[in-house]
């Protein structure tokens, strides 16, 4: 056997060669069964499990894609023209349905609020009213019926213009009776006469000329802010009188030298509002004790819950404690017999047309007053 050179090589036969199988690996197998049979596609309404990626703790994590949710519009994103339309058409006829009833509500809820706006309540000059009131308070207060019966109706005459009235309540202040009345006349006649005592008219007159009649410099200050709430609108006459109680109060409160006691005073003889109760007065505050034998004088919130049976007649039953105090100081002891007040007719040192003429003084400003002297009652 002898070494072969090439060509002997060449000459040699060949094997028959068998092309073996491709090995069969897991990714193909996979490959394989995804390509064979085809999976359905997730339904939109199912919520895919988000598949697990393993994290390799030495590399940064990845936060794996959130998959949102698809709505039940995006399962027909194509919405025919028609379609659209119709949509439309439908949501204008439910806004055009609701618009009567919105409008509806709204003028019932402005009708609502309209009757919750306080009421002005008759005035005691109109026809019947005292009668109502002397009924009302008979039979809700027995301890004040007998002397209802005993003394003649109440009179609340007072005409003069709310401007006029208010001025004339603040030159009263701090005054008796009789030096108060020389100085109001003056003060009208200065003026010009009743008709002339208004806004325009006080405003032309100097502090001089009011000193001259006597009104003191504070007063005169007190009636030029009136008369300027006036004349930039703040206040009218008109104003004045359509105003409920509360508003009232508020309003006129503001001017100076005008307070509480003087606004009871003015709503109760000047607009005659039956309902008010002047709890500061001295002349009320002595009738009430003498009325129910009280030890003390009743402070105004006493006051308030012994004569809240008087609703809403308050004012009326102020008018018969200022009767019994008026009694009690024009006759002492004399004026009551037995506990029971005799008629005013039977005093006669007291029909002198301007009774109730003690001395008070106003809670707020700390004025002096009259009770309701300067007002005729």
């Amino acid at each position: 056997m002898g070494e072969q050179t090439p060509a002997q090589i060449d000459d040699l036969p060949k094997p028959e060669s068998h092309s073996l199988p491709p090995i069969e690996t897991p990714k193909a197998r996979q490959d394989s069964s995804d390509a064979g049979h085809q999976l359905p596609h997730p339904s939109p309404a199912a919520d895919p499990e988000i598949p697990h990626v393993p994290q390799n703790p030495s590399k940064i994590p990845i936060r794996p894609q959130k998959i949102r949710k698809l709505s039940t519009a995006t399962e027909k994103p194509s919405i025919s023209l028609d379609e659209s339309s119709a949509s439309a058409s439908s949501s204008l006829a439910l806004c055009a349905s609701s618009t009567p009833s919105s409008a509806k509500n709204r003028r019932r809820s402005a009708s609502q609020s309209s009757r919750a706006l306080p009421l002005i309540s008759k005035p005691l000059t109109a026809e019947g009213e005292i009668e109502s009131a002397i009924r009302h308070l008979r039979a809700a207060d027995p301890v004040l019926a007998p002397l209802i019966d005993t003394l003649p109706p109440p009179e609340f005459t007072e005409r003069l213009p709310p401007f006029h009235a208010l001025a004339k309540s603040i030159l009263y202040q701090q005054l008796a009776l009789k030096a108060g009345t020389t100085i109001y006349n003056r003060f009208v006649a200065l003026c010009g006469g009743s008709d002339s005592v208004c806004p325009d008219t006080v405003l032309t007159l100097t502090s001089q000329q009011l000193k001259q009649i006597g009104v003191s410099g504070r007063k005169a200050s007190y009636i030029y802010d009136l008369a300027n709430k006036y004349k930039s609108g703040i206040l009218s006459d008109n104003m004045v009188v359509k105003m409920d109680d509360k508003s009232l109060f508020t309003m006129l409160t503001m001017v100076k030298g005008i307070g509480s006691w003087s606004v009871q005073m003015f709503m109760m003889f000047s607009l005659q509002r039956p309902d008010i109760l002047p709890v500061s007065d001295l002349g009320v505050r002595k009738g009430v004790q003498m009325l129910y034998g009280l030890d003390e004088l009743p402070k105004p919130s006493q006051l308030e819950q012994l004569c809240e049976k008087w609703r809403p007649y308050r004012s009326v039953g102020a008018w018969y404690m200022w009767r019994i105090t008026d009694a009690k100081a024009a006759a002492g002891s004399g004026g009551l017999e037995g506990g029971v007040v005799q008629p005013l007719q039977q005093i006669e040192p007291r029909q002198d047309g301007h009774q109730h003429q003690l001395q008070f003084v106003e809670p707020v400003n700390g004025i002096g007053n009259m009770g309701a002297c300067i007002w005729n009652q």
